[in-house]
């Protein structure tokens, strides 16, 4: 190979110093045509060979090239790699030469038989208004002290990149149109494209193409808003490659560290203001920030309808022997009173009502998973109150009994050493009964100052209370002898009423 030196010093020798063609190649070790080929042109270096020899490869050339043709109809995250390839051909035909070579070839190859793995993409430039990208991701928040999976409904306008996240429970059909909801809500008007994967929640089947067979309620739920759904080919993520991002930018960053709240409307409070802050920035290629374009847009989308969707399933059940109704594999309690009725339900995104008739009996917060109880302690205290033996077993008191204050277990062993067992748990039915009309502050309190008092009854928790709540606090030092005044002597009235 001739280094730019070796041909530096050929010209000079000849043009400077006169010196001739066959001195020249004796002196540097070219032949003469080399060097006549120098003194004529400039220099061009290295020139690397039209095609390569593979002179230890060359047997095994056609295998891999029957196994990277085949990968054409494999999946892509299923296909031959270079070390594949090495390592099958040392296993399978005690292939010898070394991994550099096999890689070589199989750059060449795949690019010759059109199986590059590469993808390339078109520069877009998105109109104003038009289209946003819809998608789920998965994280986790510590909400209440326990540690939650959640998932995350992401929607980002593909013209301003502004984008707004929220977390749900599940990925139900509620939850998703919840999502759409608030996502117009924050845009101030809606899309009318909006680009998703080939969800469930949406697509009840695809056809060739981009034909799809919509679920009804998705459909009904597009014609009220207006806007026109588009589905990506499967396995092709980088058609909505923004919002594919999004879940990867929320997470790393509206989710790092994990967050904690007591509930999940407070979290979403959280993610909101993170989104709203997001956008002080421009995006490569445009020429405003995220925020002043999110700004423009909102005059180009379509107007909210002036009512917002209900968003709500209906459903018939009966109430049974629990008292308890079972909506989506999960039982939700409603009063005694109405066991074995026939009961209408509504379930809305994250609460569930209950109707006798035109009456609403209860309401739950909605549940999700597989066989879960949300249960009421005001619906089962009266009852409980006629079969005392059933307090230490009954669900609903021990679900209670795991997060009431200290102060309740207090009063009900004082309760039962003063009156027995059941008389006591009695009297403590009734004390909890206050629940359901007076604040757990206000009661925890006046059950502090009637242990501190020495009361022994109910009656002496609601006299507190209730005095407290009509602004006539007072002492209860006299309350030690509640149960002690002497017993009235009611021989009087006889007397009376002979002396007629």
């Amino acid at each position: 190979m001739l280094t730019v030196d070796q041909y530096s010093y050929i010209r000079t020798a000849h043009r400077v110093y006169g010196k001739a063609i066959k001195q020249i190649a004796r002196e540097t070790g070219h032949s003469k045509n080399t060097v006549k080929k120098v003194l004529r042109g400039e220099y061009s270096g290295y020139k690397p060979r039209i095609g390569q020899a593979y002179p230890v490869l060359a047997p095994y050339i056609r295998t891999i090239d029957r196994w990277l043709k085949d990968d054409k109809d494999r999946p892509k995250k299923q296909r031959h790699t270079a070390v594949r390839v090495f390592n099958r051909l040392k296993q399978e035909h005690a292939f010898q030469g070394s991994e550099t070579t096999v890689r070589r070839y199989v750059r060449e190859a795949k690019l010759r038989l059109g199986v590059s793995g590469r993808e390339v993409f078109i520069p877009s430039d998105p109109q104003t208004g038009v289209e946003a990208e819809v998608d789920w991701g998965n994280c986790i928040a510590i909400l209440g002290g326990v540690e939650t999976r959640l998932k995350l409904f992401c929607m980002r306008s593909k013209f301003s990149g502004k984008h707004l996240v929220r977390c749900y429970p599940c990925e139900r059909q509620q939850a998703f149109f919840d999502g759409h909801i608030k996502g117009f809500s924050f845009f101030g008007g809606v899309f009318p494209v909006l680009i998703y994967d080939n969800l469930t929640t949406a697509v009840q089947k695809i056809l060739r193409g981009k034909n799809r067979v919509l679920q009804e309620s998705y459909d009904k739920f597009r014609g009220y808003y207006n806007f026109e759904p588009r589905f990506c080919n499967r396995g092709q993520g980088h058609e909505k490659g923004g919002v594919e991002g999004l879940v990867g930018y929320a997470r790393r960053n509206y989710m790092v560290p994990v967050p904690k709240s007591d509930s999940l409307e407070e979290l979403n409070q959280r993610l909101l203001k993170d989104c709203l802050s997001y956008g002080g920035h421009q995006i490569d290629g445009r020429e405003h920030t995220v925020n002043e374009l999110y700004e423009k847009e909102k005059g180009d989308l379509l107007s909210l309808p002036d009512i917002q969707f209900s968003n709500l399933e209906t459903a018939g059940c009966k109430v049974d022997k629990y008292s308890t109704v079972m909506v989506d594999k999960n039982r939700y309690s409603v009063p005694t009173a109405y066991a074995y009725c026939k009961v209408r339900v509504v379930l809305y995104v994250d609460e569930v009502e209950i109707f006798y008739g035109s009456k609403k009996i209860a309401s739950h917060g909605r549940l999700f998973g597989n066989n879960k109880w949300s249960l009421l302690p005001e619906h089962y205290l009266e009852l409980i109150l006629k079969r005392p033996q059933a307090f230490e077993s009954a669900r609903v008191i021990r679900q209670w009994r795991s997060n009431w204050p200290v102060c309740l277990e207090r009063l009900l062993d004082k309760f039962c050493q003063k009156q027995g067992y059941t008389k006591g748990v009695k009297e403590f039915i009734l004390v909890l009964m206050l629940y359901k009309g007076h604040s757990a502050e206000a009661i925890e309190s006046a059950v502090e100052t009637a242990l501190s008092s020495g009361a022994g009854s109910s009656q002496a928790v609601k006299h507190i209370l209730i005095h407290r709540e009509c602004g006539r606090d007072q002492s209860f030092s006299a309350l030690e002898n509640w149960q002690t005044f002497p017993a009235p002597d009611v021989s009087i009235y006889g007397q009376i009423g002979g002396g007629r």
